[in-house]
Parts: structure tokens; C-alpha cells; sequence
């Protein structure tokens, strides 16, 4: 055999293996690649593929609606649309800015914007409509999602703005009772995992799984709509005319404590909240508190009634002035020694009378009527933001707190406050916590009441019913309200025109809040509604600016409520000796 075929034999041989061991290394990589891919990096590649075919979108729980007693609607949700993109998915974002704009109204450039880069997800449009999204959906625009969404609505627009308060971009409440409910109005959220198509659509039969959303709890309210809305042009009528910053009014129900009407004026469109001065925002008739002045002698009446020092009748020599610890105290107009009653000292609203009243019963007794009729404490209404008064503790007391708390001036009370203490007696003396809950509405529709509010026994039913004759003066021709009588209707009231404290000076300035609060029939009412304007420019006296709004609110409530007129005469209580 020729040597140099051998040679080449084995050379052959060399190259043989050699290409062996190479397929054999390449298979091997090949095979420890696929082991790595379907076993050691499976989770993680499946769940990229996954994630690039589906869509996780939230499924808003539907809020809870708020209506008036009657469950006529104030506040309630509607289905919306948000638009939504995968800007990977993308093909013409110009063309499909423009699709969108003129379905929409939206602006294009904007719109082309948000469509154009490489994130995965971002919102583009909130809240259209459903009939819109349904008009682009059909488009089949590549890379265009939606998600289901809601919008809140305020079908009577300002009517208990400052009350219900409103929702914010995020749809949580923001103010009033959207605020304080929000736990209980907005349920809870759910959502679906939804696949889609290449071209960046969705699958129909491609949901891969679901959390179902549990909607929100419905408030129904105590406040009764038509007179809310009677109230809200009345105050607002009277505010404009005297030129005042605000004003409030507080309209309840005495047997039950029920708040039928609330009323801050300027007020504000929940829908447009964005529109809205901040002060407007607030509940004025809850939030704010101020010294009520002359309104507040009632309470020291009912004490001296229900202590027995006094009466009626009971006679009193007033002099132009009176001084208590170094403190000399005024009557609002200037006057000579005056010869009057209790009832006397009530209807003219004197306060050197009323100091002289309230010695009779002491500065400790006359504190403990304070507290039960509510000065300085809770109301149990859970309002965001409600103020609970002040009432310095009775060891805090200075030496004028007596005289000048006696006729109202020195503590301070919310309107609700107030108007509650007035329920009181018009209720014979029982105070009932007052309240705007109504009950709830469950999502099954089950209608679950309002836990009862709590009653209190302030003053006995027969002194309670003598203060309000005493109080049907005030409204008499001798008294500083006969604007505010109601024909057919023996009314009992207060009036008031008190002092706000000046806080540069610490002193009592020119503004003053003018007021009245009475209540309606006399002999057993109805109807309690409080009236306050601040800072008024033209005019100055609750009589005249307050009274007449209350005869509006209370004669409509009265209507409305089918009560009749009233039979019996006031008792004619003497006003001088």
C-alpha cells in the first residue's frame, strides 16, 4: 500500500472526529438552551408572553347614591369611560389622534401626544361617555383600550352643595358628606384580566379572570328637597338685599330632631367645585361657630322658669344701665328707667333685664341649663369639620362671664346648635340630639334606619310651653319681630343681633349677625327654622332682615305638612307694670 494514502486515510479519520465532537457540542448547547428555556426559565417567559397579551383593567365599584328623605336623587353615579393606550401598539398615532378628537371634542395635537412613545400603558382620555367609547371602539383602532369607569352627578347642581360636598378627579369625596361617607360610598374596587389580538385588541371570549366590584352604601338624608330648595332662595333673596358677606338657616323638625332644611349661602355647583371660591365650600350652619346674642336669652328664661324664681309675671325695674364687677352693661337703644315683666324683659330683649333676671337663679345653675341644652357639646351628627362650640368650664368663669353670658354674649354655638336648643322648647323640654341621616341604603336595596337619636329632658313640658307664649310676644306688635307672624299660625320666637369680636382689637367691632329663630304653631310646633345673616350693610336688626325669611321657610314647611291653623289665642302675658 502506497505510504501516502495511509497518511491520508488517518488525516481523514482526524477531520471525522473532530466534526463529530463539534455537532456533538452544538447539539449539547442546543439541548442545555432548551432545557433552560422549558424548565428553568418557563414561569418567567410564560408569564412575559402573558403579559403581553393581556390587560389587567379595574372595575370601579358603583357609588353609593345620596337622595333627600323621600329618595329624590341629589347625588348619584353614572357609567363613564376611561380611554386608555399601549403606545407600542400604536401604528399611526396622527390618524388615530384625529379618529379620537372628532368623537370626542378633545384636542388632537394633545391626544397625539399622549399616544406617541413606547409605555406600555397611560390614560388618555377620562370619563366620556359610553355612546363615545362605543363610536371608537368600532374604529378598531390598534393600541386604544378602555376601562369601565363611572362619573358623579348633582341633579339639582348647588341645591345642598355645602352639605353633600362633591367628588375629586379620583372619585373620592373631597368636602361635606362625600368626604365624611367615603368608606361607606364607595365600596370597593374590583378588576378583570382581559387578552388581546396581535393588533392590540381585545379578545371577546379572552377574559382570563375576574374580581367582582362591591358597590357602595346609599345615604338617604333628612333634608326634604322642595324646602331646601324654598329655603336656599329665601335666605339667598334676603342675604343679596342686605348686602351681607353670608348667611345661614337651619330648619328642623322638634319631635324628631330631623334636619329638613340646611342652608349656607353663597353656595357653589358640585358639579364644577373647580369654580368655587373656598369660603362657599365650607357648611357655614355646621363648621362655624358664633356668639348668638339676644337669640340665646331664651335659655335663661326657661332656667328661671323651670328653677320656680320667677315667672311670667314677675316684675322688674330696669334702669338705663347696670354695672357688674367694674363693667358697665347696656340695652341696645338707649332708654329711662323701664317698669317690665319677665315677658316684658323677653319681647323688648333688654339685656340689663335679663342680667337681673339671671341673678335670681345663680351663675351655677344657670351653667348647668347652658350644658343641657347643648352649649359647647357634641351633636352626635359626626359632620367633617363640625364645630362643638365653646363654653368655658364654670371655674374659668371671670367675673363679667355671668352677666354678659346671660344675654348671650361670651360662648359660642354652631346654627345647628342653636336651632336645636329652640327644638327643645318647642318639643316641651325634651332635647333630641339632632340629625341628618336618615338611614342607608344596602346594596341588596334593603333600606337600614338611622340609629334613633339621643333624647335628653332639659326643662319640664309645662315650663316649656309657658316660654313659648312668653316668646309669641316677640312676635306681637310690642315686640322686635311682627315681620316674622304667619297668618292663620300663632308663632313663638327670638330675635337677635349679636356682636362679632373684632381680632385685631380683641374687642367687639361694627359687624354684627343678625337673627331670627322661631317655630311654628305655637301651642305645638312643627317647625323650628333658624336665620342668620353676617355682617349685613343694609340693615342691622334680626327682625327685620331674618324674620321675614323665617315667615317664608316656616309658612311653606307648614303647607307642606298639611298642619292646620291654629285655634287658640296667645295668653296675653303683661309686657309692662
Amino acid at each position: 500500500m502506497n505510504p501516502n494514502e495511509i497518511i491520508k486515510l488517518k488525516t481523514g479519520h482526524r477531520r471525522m472526529r473532530g466534526a463529530l465532537a463539534i455537532f456533538l457540542a452544538v447539539l449539547m448547547i442546543y439541548g442545555l438552551r432548551l432545557v433552560q428555556l422549558q424548565a428553568l426559565d418557563a414561569p418567567q417567559l410564560a408569564a412575559a408572553a402573558a403579559e403581553k397579551r393581556t390587560r389587567t383593567l379595574i372595575l370601579p365599584a358603583q357609588r353609593g347614591e345620596i337622595t333627600d328623605r323621600k329618595g329624590a336623587p341629589l347625588a348619584i353615579t353614572v357609567d363613564a369611560r376611561n380611554i386608555t393606550v399601549d403606545q407600542t401598539m400604536v401604528q399611526d398615532p396622527a390618524g388615530t389622534a384625529n379618529a379620537i378628537a372628532q368623537i370626542t371634542g378633545a384636542d388632537a395635537t394633545l391626544l397625539q401626544a399622549d399616544l406617541t412613545g413606547d409605555k406600555k400603558f397611560k390614560y388618555v382620555l377620562k370619563k366620556i361617555t359610553p355612546e363615545q367609547w362605543t363610536a371608537i371602539n368600532q374604529l378598531k383602532l390598534p393600541g386604544i383600550f378602555s376601562e369601565k369607569t363611572s362619573t358623579r352627578i348633582y341633579p339639582s347642581n348647588s341645591l345642598a352643595a355645602s352639605t353633600i360636598g362633591f367628588v375629586g378627579g379620583e372619585d373620592r369625596g373631597m368636602a361635606g358628606l362625600e368626604f365624611g361617607f367615603e368608606k361607606e360610598l364607595a365600596g370597593s374596587s374590583g378588576e378583570v384580566t382581559v387578552e388581546i389580538s396581535a393588533a392590540g385588541r381585545s379578545l371577546p371570549s379572552g377574559v382570563a379572570s375576574q374580581v367582582t366590584p362591591q358597590p357602595g352604601i346609599g345615604i338617604r338624608l333628612t333634608i326634604d328637597r322642595d324646602l331646601q330648595f324654598v329655603a336656599e332662595q329665601a335666605l339667598a333673596q334676603k342675604v343679596e338685599y342686605a348686602q351681607a358677606d353670608s348667611g345661614t338657616l337651619v330648619a328642623i323638625s322638634p319631635k324628631t330632631g330631623k334636619i329638613l332644611a340646611l342652608v349656607t349661602y353663597p353656595t357653589f355647583d358640585s358639579n364644577n367645585p373647580q369654580d368655587a371660591i373656598a369660603t362657599t365650600i365650607n357648611n357655614h350652619a355646621l363648621v362655624d361657630a358664633y356668639e348668638p346674642g339676644s337669640t340665646a336669652k331664651v335659655i335663661t328664661m326657661a332656667g328661671l322658669l323651670n328653677e320656680g324664681v320667677a315667672n311670667p309675671a314677675t316684675k322688674f325695674t330696669v334702669p338705663p344701665v347696670i354695672k357688674r364687677n367694674g363693667k358697665t352693661f347696656h340695652d341696645h337703644d338707649p332708654h329711662g328707667v323701664l317698669q317690665l315683666t319677665l315677658t316684658g324683659i323677653l319681647a323688648k330683649s333688654s339685656n340689663i333685664g335679663t342680667i337681673q333676671a339671671s341673678e335670681l337663679m345663680g351663675a351655677e345653675k344657670f351653667n348647668e341649663y347652658l350644658l343641657k341644652f347643648g352649649v359647647g357639646q357634641e351633636t352626635g351628627m359626626h359632620f367633617p369639620g363640625e364645630s362643638n362650640g365653646r363654653l368655658a368650664s364654670l371655674e374659668k368663669w371671670s367675673g363679667t362671664s355671668f352677666p354678659t353670658f346671660a344675654f348671650g354674649q361670651g360662648y359660642m354655638v354652631s346654627a345647628v346648635q342653636i336651632a336645636s336648643m329652640y327644638a327643645t322648647i318647642a318639643n316641651d323640654g325634651v332635647r333630641v340630639n339632632p340629625s341628618l341621616i336618615e338611614g342607608y341604603v344596602l346594596p341588596d336595596g334593603k333600606f337600614q334606619a338611622a340609629t334613633e337619636s339621643l333624647k335628653t329632658e332639659v326643662i319640664r313640658p309645662e315650663v316649656a310651653q309657658t316660654l313659648r307664649e312668653m316668646m309669641e310676644t316677640v312676635v306681637s306688635d310690642e315686640g322686635t319681630a311682627p315681620l316674622a307672624a304667619i297668618p292663620g299660625y300663632r308663632v313663638a320666637g327670638k330675635t337677635g343681633t349679636s356682636q362679632v369680636v373684632d381680632q385685631n382689637c380683641k374687642c367687639y367691632g361694627n359687624i354684627v349677625i343678625a337673627s331670627f329663630i322661631g317655630m311654628a304653631p305655637a301651642e305645638d310646633p312643627e317647625i323650628v327654622v333658624a336665620v342668620a345673616l353676617h355682617n349685613p350693610k343694609n340693615g342691622r336688626w334680626g327682625g327685620l332682615l331674618a324674620g321675614p325669611v323665617f315667615k317664608e321657610v316656616a309658612q311653606y314647611a307648614l303647607q307642606q305638612g298639611n298642619i292646620p291653623p291654629s285655634t287658640g289665642k296667645p295668653m296675653g302675658y303683661p309686657v309692662k307694670w
